[in-house]
């Protein structure tokens, strides 16, 4: 559903007008922008990604007709719409394949010893 749509569902629910919900709905989609599928849903279509709206968009917005209403019952709502459940991070991430680069770039391990300076070889000259 795109985000219009569900600010219209929001306002069905809980009043107002789209413009109250619509940042909501936009930002819970934002992630189309860069990948266009259903995969996208990934990112903020989760149980966190319901968490990270209220971090944004505090934990309640006031509509246009004065009804204080809950940023994570909005965003629930559109997520529900979308997927007919809630899933949590895990739901999507534990089916991933592990990526070497998961683990950061990999340095080179020295011993102590030869973190220290080579020690000058001699010369023919010096050994005189």
């Amino acid at each position: 559903m795109k985000p219009y749509l569900h600010a219209l569902v929001s306002v069905k629910k809980w009043k107002g007008k789209p413009e109250d919900y619509l940042p909501i709905h936009d930002f819970i989609d934002s992630s189309k922008a860069h990948f266009p599928d259903m995969r996208h849903r990934a990112l903020l279509h989760s149980s966190f990604g319901i968490y990270v709206c209220e971090m944004v968009f505090g934990h309640n917005i006031t509509t246009s007709d004065g009804k204080l209403v809950s940023v994570r019952d909005i965003a629930e709502r559109h997520v529900l719409d979308d997927m007919g459940t809630i899933p949590t991070v895990q739901d999507y991430l534990s089916g991933m394949k592990m990526f070497e680069w998961l683990g950061g770039p990999k340095r080179r391990r020295t011993r102590p010893e030869e973190q220290t300076a080579p020690a000058k070889q001699e010369t023919e000259e010096q050994v005189d």
